[in-house]
């Protein structure tokens, strides 16, 4: 069984909260730090508490449930010096082996988050921040769509003559929080063999352009701007690879070589496609604005399931496209899905883990509901040796909520 590893952070909105809850997928003790509340402000916290519809109380919203399910919430204000003691005081009681945190850079030493005076605490302390641009940019804050835009994605995002779009999904949050976990597991590794501690740094741009691999050296190998940029749903170098209508829907079609291009034309449905113009993947990009048209008159003339039946059975890759609202049952997802009970008593299914983990197979797939504001602060000021009357005194201060 692997070791319980405890990790303090102070985490808000998705990307680091990502992050966390894939240790918690792993059975890792995960508390999670907010600020106490602001005056004059009614939410309190981590503003994504409120977004979405209401769950469970006023601080408990749809958009906060899944990244925070299995974890621990302590509230502290860091503004305060008795508040930066606490959390010193957290990582050493508890033996707190990670600390993250994506708050802006330019705040973590006033906050007494950094990594030197964390360390203090704990000398083989792993830190790992995420950020907009990393500690060198300390002034810079980011949000996922806004490095969509900076580091290129909007550019090869839409169609063609359309306008610049974001990614459906929070591509770059997500992408961050599994370069953190990685680096995470990382750095635990090393200090196995070393004894020492870690400062990780993530660049939420560095991790964004560096998915950038099939477009930035090919401008320096002859491609043109225009040949990288926005395509809408066809691939820029593999062709037929797009969505194409058909009688009842839409089909996406992906084919990735001439071998596949073959059986793809020896079905009596696309046979009329055999042309030696298209013969090779070069020959069909030339020609991809009549193929693609060609393609699309003869699916049009059919439903679905019955293009799916052809190319499933020339073993061409394609999908049709699902509704988001249908991706839990596909049998794949159904069977690994993960759940948590809300407080009302309703099931709240969760996306599968990004691997399924032994720690997740004794719990049944079944995680414990994401935590409300400061539900966790008396019980760790307790664990840490604090007794019930300095806990008041604390909260009367205003130090802890």
């Amino acid at each position: 069984m692997l070791k319980q590893h405890v990790v303090l952070s102070m985490e808000q909105a998705l990307t680091m909260t990502y992050a966390t809850e894939r240790c918690v997928h792993l059975g890792w003790r995960v508390i999670r730090v907010e600020p106490t509340p602001v005056p004059g402000r009614t939410s309190k916290g981590d503003p994504n508490r409120y977004i979405g519809r209401p769950i469970a109380g006023e601080d408990r919203h749809s958009y906060y449930i899944g990244p925070n399910t299995g974890k621990e919430a302590i509230a502290i204000d860091l503004k305060q010096a008795a508040g930066r003691e606490l959390v010193q005081r957290l990582v050493s009681e508890l033996n707190v082996d990670v600390f993250c945190t994506n708050t802006i850079p330019m705040r973590h030493a006033k906050l007494g988050i950094d990594y030197d005076t964390l360390r203090r605490a704990r000398s083989d302390l792993i830190w790992c921040s995420i950020s907009a641009m990393g500690t060198a940019y300390p002034k810079v804050p980011g949000y996922d769509p806004v490095l969509q835009a900076l580091c290129g994605f909007m550019d090869l995002t839409g169609h063609p003559d359309g306008p610049p779009l974001q990614s459906g999904v929070p591509l770059i949050d997500l992408k961050a929080g599994d370069e953190a976990f990685t680096q995470i597991l990382l750095a635990l590794m090393e200090r196995m063999t070393t004894g020492q501690g870690k400062q990780i740094d993530i660049s939420m741009a560095q991790v964004a352009v560096s998915w950038l691999l099939t477009f930035l050296p090919m401008l320096d190998m002859g491609s043109p701007p225009s040949e990288l940029k926005r395509a809408g749903n066809e691939h820029r170098q593999f062709i037929p690879v797009n969505a194409y209508r058909t009688s009842d829907g839409f089909i996406y079609v992906a084919l990735g070589s001439d071998a596949q291009w073959a059986r793809f034309i020896e079905s009596p449905m696309f046979s009329s496609l055999n042309e030696p113009r298209y013969a090779t993947n070069e020959g069909r990009r030339a020609h991809k604005v009549d193929l693609h048209r060609a393609i699309e008159a003869i699916t049009r003339q059919h439903p679905s399931a019955q293009v799916d039946e052809v190319l499933a059975q020339a073993a061409i890759p394609h999908s049709p496209i699902t509704p988001i609202e249908n991706v839990s049952s596909l049998p794949f997802v159904e069977s690994t899905m993960l759940r948590t009970e809300a407080p009302d008593g309703r099931t709240v299914r969760l996306p599968p883990p990004a691997v399924s983990t032994e720690h997740l197979e004794r719990l049944n797939n079944k995680l414990p509901f994401s935590p409300a504001y400061g539900e966790s602060t008396d019980a760790l000021l307790q664990e840490v040796g604090l007794p019930v009357d300095e806990i008041e005194q604390l909260r009367a201060q205003g130090v802890v909520a």
